[in-house]
């Protein structure tokens, strides 16, 4: 996280630090959620139903990874009466502050209780020792519904049957919806399974679905591109003759339209890049109403987008 971040941060972590009287009572629903992320909201709210209100800290589109923490959010953690959010560093620094303020906030990983067996482990030199992008794998995800259900309960005890309900029902829908689109992304040929993107977020998806899948950057987007990555991706993409690259709605194109130029100038190769309205959803959830708007449709988003892609 870039060093401009840090002085609104130690500002999070001093407010909250010196309350004293902890996080407010909560007297009876609804409960006042904030999320870091809209896909940590969008579970929140499905587990939660008409029991939460939810707020979110970083909206659509927005990248994470170089999120810049507003004052306004100081309010939102002040007034919560828990906070979710994703964690395996996702947030950066803020994920520092969540776990230093445990005394005084009801701040929960809903990655909390995924065994590091399971994870990804995160490129050298990364502040995060795991891949933080689990959604991509929308079984992996589901694991994660207890952390919401099991805290909401234990604040709101009166709502335990509803939240248990509420997430047996969203835990058989992404069941489905695993099913759904696995099958889905095995229509293309093994030999065309190769997902290009801006940064490494797909891992996850690439493991689950038998895709290999290649970043410019790493799992972080918050670090600069090096002319070597541009040069070590566009001589991937050439000499495998790779026919598309795929931008992301949460980061800049820039980096592949460099890799683009590269690509045709030294290997004589035209990779076609997706983006626009089919640029794949990656660290956020799309706009309200839209197709990436909650997590199912993202990820259907995502699988008609490359399954198209891949299959021409």
């Amino acid at each position: 996280m870039h060093r401009r971040y840090l002085p609104i941060l130690a500002l999070i972590l001093a407010v909250v630090g010196c309350s004293s009287s902890g996080p407010p009572a909560f007297e009876g629903p609804p409960v006042r959620v904030v999320c870091t992320t809209t896909i940590v909201a969008d579970m929140v709210r499905r587990v939660g139903g008409d029991r939460v209100n939810v707020e979110t800290l970083m909206g659509p589109g927005v990248d994470p990874h170089r999120y810049q923490p507003a004052p306004s959010d100081i309010r939102k953690l002040e007034s919560a009466h828990i906070v979710f959010y994703s964690g395996l560093h996702l947030e950066g620094k803020m994920t520092d502050t969540f776990e230093k303020s445990a005394d005084r906030m009801r701040a929960f990983a809903v990655t909390r209780d995924l065994p590091t067996t399971s994870l990804r482990e995160a490129e050298p030199g990364s502040e995060a020792h795991h891949d933080p992008h689990v959604w991509f794998d929308v079984a992996l995800w589901a694991k994660c519904i207890p952390v919401v259900r099991d805290e909401l309960s234990r604040l709101d005890p009166a709502g335990a049957d509803t939240y248990r309900t509420n997430a047996e029902a969203y835990g058989r829908e992404l069941a489905a919806l695993d099913t759904e689109i696995r099958a889905k992304l095995q229509t293309v040929s093994a030999a065309k399974r190769v997902v290009v993107t801006s940064h490494d977020a797909f891992g996850y998806f690439g493991r689950a679905y038998g895709y290999d899948v290649r970043g410019l950057q790493g799992v972080s987007t918050a670090g600069e591109t090096s002319t070597k990555d541009v040069e070590e991706l566009a001589a991937f993409l050439g000499k495998n003759r790779i026919p598309a690259m795929f931008t992301e709605t949460s980061t800049s194109e820039g980096g592949l339209k460099a890799v683009l130029d590269v690509c045709s100038r030294d290997f004589k190769h035209t990779v076609k890049l997706i983006g626009g309205d089919d640029a794949l959803y990656s660290d956020a959830l799309g706009e309200p109403g839209t197709p990436g708007g909650a997590y199912p449709g993202m990820i259907r988003h995502n699988a008609n987008v490359i399954v198209e892609a891949l299959s021409k």
